[in-house]
């Protein structure tokens, strides 16, 4: 049954579960989603989350927790090219990192998380408290743990100077500071009684909504950040329920697996897994998946591509979704690229259009978002050779790509 997103966070509050697990491409409205969960948990007008602080990622604390990428709006870059200052990232004020950092003091297990997910030399640095003047030479006073900068140990107690790390580096920072509250918060909520516990502020927490924190992480980082996040949440033994979402479908199987292992530490009946869908009317589709094995993407993507070949509503991202496709049976096969795979003429060459018509296709920043009119050509090249890729590795078809190619 196709809805909205608002029906989606309604349904998973509805559902009970101690962990919902959700996968979906990019642009298929995840972040949305949490906004809508959020949104849900703590309406607008609530007396606990006045007006102006509704639509900012902030620290929750009554009733929500979550991580989306608007939590990374609040660290932002001050680039001082005119006086030569050093790259540092500041911390816009909010009570998120004030309670975990300020009065908490976790940013020795912040800076700890972070090197396990990057690099154990790239260590970053909490500012002091500190007198400064501003360009209009006025005296200002920069707080402490509102900055922080990043340099790379050399081993012998020196450092290179301060360096501006990549996106990816900072979205792991931001999560590492997410992870280590919630660290925390699960310990805290595991003392069954409320009177024993070091704080009451997370008392009333419900809920845990955690939107793709796998940014640009190799794929030995991405399953120890999915490994330690399951383990985590198996260790809640309060009422706190999870809801997690991602685009990544090794993050997807390595939490799903880990959740899903009968160790007699969590209960399978308390844990579900979807699939999160658009379709091209704006709605949305929450569709269950399989309790017996992990999601197998690329077998997903190889559907959806046929399916849209068989409807004639193809677009600029199913080449996308083909070259995903050959990337993923390249390595498998041994192959060095994934243009080997294409099919060859009897001179034993690969057509040199076809291989560009993907290349073009697929480079695009936002080639799964795109929805581009492609011509008729371009139509019957890209089933074409998804014919010929199905016929060549005997990959089984279904059933509406089956009758399309018998047109």
């Amino acid at each position: 049954m196709s809805t909205t997103l608002t029906d989606i966070a309604q349904q998973l509050k509805d559902a009970n579960k101690k962990v919902q697990l959700i996968y979906a491409f990019n642009g298929m409205g995840k972040t949305r989603l949490s906004r809508a969960f959020k949104q849900l948990i703590a309406p607008r007008g609530d007396r606990d989350y006045p007006d102006d602080e509704v639509d900012v990622p902030e620290l929750s604390r009554n009733k929500i927790l979550y991580y989306n990428a608007f939590t990374e709006d609040l660290f932002y870059w001050d680039n001082d090219l005119a006086r030569d200052a050093e790259p540092r990232l500041r911390i816009q004020p909010n009570t998120f990192t004030d309670w975990v950092l300020i009065e908490q003091g976790q940013d020795q297990n912040i800076i700890s998380t972070f090197q396990r997910y990057t690099n154990d030399k790239l260590t970053p640095r909490f500012n002091e408290e500190r007198p400064e003047t501003d360009q209009d030479g006025k005296e200002i006073v920069i707080k402490a743990f509102s900055e922080v900068t990043f340099s790379m140990e050399r081993g012998d107690d020196t450092r290179m100077g301060n360096l501006k790390i990549s996106k990816g580096e900072e979205s792991n920072f931001v999560w590492s500071i997410f992870y280590t509250l919630l660290d925390q918060v699960i310990g805290v909520l595991n003392v069954p009684e409320p009177g024993e516990r070091e704080t009451n502020v997370f008392d009333q927490l419900g809920y845990v909504f955690i939107d793709d924190p796998v940014s640009s992480l190799d794929e030995n980082h991405l399953i120890q950040l999915a490994v330690d996040l399951a383990q985590l949440i198996k260790s809640s033994q309060s009422e706190v329920k999870f809801i997690i979402t991602t685009h990544n479908p090794l993050f997807y199987n390595v939490v799903h697996n880990e959740l899903n292992s009968d160790d007699g530490s969590y209960k399978k009946k308390s844990f579900e897994k979807y699939r999160l869908t658009m379709h091209g009317d704006g709605t949305c589709q929450l569709i269950p998946q399989p309790n017996d094995s992990p999601f197998s993407y690329h077998l997903y993507l190889k559907a959806e591509l046929e399916k849209a070949i068989a409807s004639g509503q193809v677009s600029k991202y199913h080449f996308n979704f083909l070259r995903n496709i050959l990337e993923k049976t390249s390595t498998f096969l041994g192959y060095k690229k994934w243009g080997d795979l294409l099919p060859r003429t009897d001179h034993g060459r690969t057509n040199p259009y076809e291989a560009r018509i993907i290349n073009i296709s697929s480079h695009s920043k936002h080639a799964g978002e795109e929805v581009v009119e492609l011509t008729e050509d371009d139509k019957r090249v890209l089933g074409y050779l998804v014919k010929e890729f199905n016929k060549t590795y005997h990959f089984q078809q279904n059933e509406s790509s089956d009758k399309a190619n018998k047109k």
